[in-house]
């Protein structure tokens, strides 16, 4: 890629950046036309007290992004934990109904043995002074045996099942237990990290709610070109799949809908719902969160990725978004944002993965 085309993508950029800004909820942009000027105006903020509201800012909205990510950890392994203890349950019903059915053929055993006489077969042989009787007697006294002693297995080893059934299932209850604490433990700590968040931009003035939607968009633009002055893309050419295709599809298509912790769509998502969604819809399931989606994906190097490929971000992994080619990527950036394009390089990135094996 050369210095033209990634001036032209760095102007494509601010753009994009441009319209996030404008479309972001709680930012007004003061009139082209004059206004009248207030007798007594609040003094603006010094330029390094507003940077230091950014850098908070996006501080309180990078931990409410992990803890996200923690709730739907929690979320998912309580779905999965759920599902294996159904299918537990079942197993103890079918069970239980295979042990009663053995009880009843060991209970019929002991009843013809009554009408019998009470005495055992053996003992009944003995009786017996016909040799052809003895001989035919004595084979069914050892099929007897061999009937009775697999009963005997069937009984033990179906307890034995059955055991085992309610111990894991037990086990699989007390760990569903814990994984509801932890979820709520999250949503907890989700809900204080963005009330603060919150708090602190309403204490700010509109004049310094304007110059702070400037910072942050000087802010990612500056990461943006410094990432593609590197020249760490003038090499990737790679071409989406039909799969990749499909999800960038799926993903730009979603552009303009709200940020939801926890949200998979399909009117609100967080940033690793909208991957994971995307992926699915092109026909390949993914892990929910971003840092599983880090840990069980392949990894690449940047200059081999193409559209489709998911870029990780930050070094606890709390973020992730969907690169779309020439620089850019698609993702649900935090609360109070939507679903929107941005600079590839605009945050710091910890890796890129490809859902396609």
């Amino acid at each position: 890629m050369g210095t033209g085309k990634r001036g032209l993508i760095a102007a494509a950029v601010t753009v994009v950046c441009a319209v996030t800004v404008l479309a972001a909820p709680g930012t007004a942009f003061a009139s082209p036309s004059p206004a009248p000027t207030p007798s007594a105006s609040p003094t603006p903020l010094p330029n390094k007290d507003l940077e230091a509201v950014r850098l908070k800012l996006d501080k309180l909205y990078r931990e409410a992004a992990a803890a996200t990510d923690a709730y739907n950890a929690a979320e998912e392994k309580a779905e999965k934990q759920s599902a294996e203890i159904v299918q537990l349950a079942k197993k103890i019903v079918k069970g239980q109904e295979k042990l009663d059915e053995l009880k009843e053929r060991a209970g019929a055993a002991a009843r013809a043995q009554y009408r019998s006489g009470g005495l055992p077969d053996e003992a009944q042989l003995m009786l017996s002074d016909n040799p052809r009787q003895f001989l035919d007697g004595a084979g069914r006294v050892l099929q007897g045996e061999r009937a009775t002693k697999a009963l005997i297995g069937q009984m033990t080893r179906t307890q034995q099942d059955l055991e085992l059934y309610a111990k894991d299932a037990s086990a699989q209850w007390k760990e569903l237990e814990a994984g509801r604490k932890a979820k709520a433990a999250a949503q907890k700590q989700i809900e204080k990290q963005i009330a603060a968040a919150e708090k602190l931009e309403s204490q700010l003035e509109k004049e310094d709610k304007e110059r702070l939607a400037r910072l942050e968009e000087e802010a990612a633009l500056k990461a943006q070109t410094a990432w593609l002055d590197s020249g760490v893309i003038d090499d990737i050419g790679g071409e989406a799949t039909a799969a990749g295709k499909k999800a960038v599809e799926y993903a730009t298509a979603q552009i303009g809908k709200p940020y939801g912790w926890g949200e998979e769509g399909p009117k609100a998502y967080d940033c690793s719902g909208l991957t994971s969604q995307a992926w699915a819809s092109a026909g390949t399931a993914i892990p929910r969160t971003s840092q599983e989606q880090w840990k069980q994906l392949k990894r690449i190097d940047v200059q081999d990725m193409r559209p489709g490929d998911l870029i990780i971000y930050f070094e606890d992994a709390s973020h992730v978004a969907m690169y779309i080619g020439d620089g850019a990527m698609v993702h649900a950036p935090r609360p109070k944002r939507t679903v929107t394009i941005a600079g590839a390089g605009s945050m710091p990135i910890l890796a890129v993965v490809r859902p396609e094996v």
